[in-house]
């Protein structure tokens, strides 16, 4: 079986001294001409190939943003959450125990323990050691904002028809990933069907 290399030498010496083909064009003019054919073939195919690339590029730069926005939001999950409870005991209770805060969100008081510490550095809480926990202006804004995106879901979950049990632990998970503007439109569903 002939090579590669045998077959373009193969054909290429059948083009040459082929009696019924037409003779090449060489002048400079048609070299030139078909150069520049050439090249715009290749630039055509060159831009088709990019546009491909940029599309595409476009496509993982959006999906890079995306798991971006998820990732920023999990680390303010557990920001959001705690804030949130903090200020369910403060209004209910009047001041929110490690115990408590333990008790309502399912883990051990050392979780909390060493959550609030965190939260603490960050500047959404103040605690001392065997008091109750309070949060800062930051902590309560963060708080409030958590809170109403709960309850926005909550809501929408409901218009769609989900129990209210089940739309509360859903709505645990949805609340932290939802952007503004899908925000907005949850409400604008729910508010249509109340």
């Amino acid at each position: 079986m002939p090579t590669a290399r045998a077959q373009n030498r193969t054909s290429a010496s059948t083009r040459t001294h082929n009696p019924l083909a037409k003779p090449a064009i060489r002048t400079k003019a048609a070299l030139a001409k078909g150069e520049v054919t050439q090249k715009r073939a290749t630039s055509r195919t060159t831009s088709r190939a990019t546009i491909g690339r940029s599309a595409a590029t476009a496509v993982q730069v959006s999906t890079a943003v995306c798991h971006k926005r998820v990732r920023s939001a999990h680390a303010t999950e557990t920001a959001e959450d705690y804030t949130e409870v903090i200020a369910d005991l403060i209004a209910i209770n009047g001041e929110a125990r490690v115990v408590d805060v333990a008790r309502k969100l399912g883990v051990s008081h050392v979780t909390v323990t060493r959550t609030v510490a965190r939260l603490q550095r960050d500047g959404w809480l103040k605690a001392q050691p065997y008091r109750a926990i309070f949060l800062t202006d930051a902590g309560a804004k963060l708080a409030v904002r958590a809170k109403r995106r709960h309850e926005a879901v909550v809501r929408f979950l409901i218009a769609l028809g989900v129990d209210e049990l089940t739309a509360h632990a859903d709505a645990e998970g949805i609340e932290h990933h939802v952007s503004p503007k899908t925000l907005a439109a949850l409400e604008r569903f729910a508010a249509r069907g109340e």
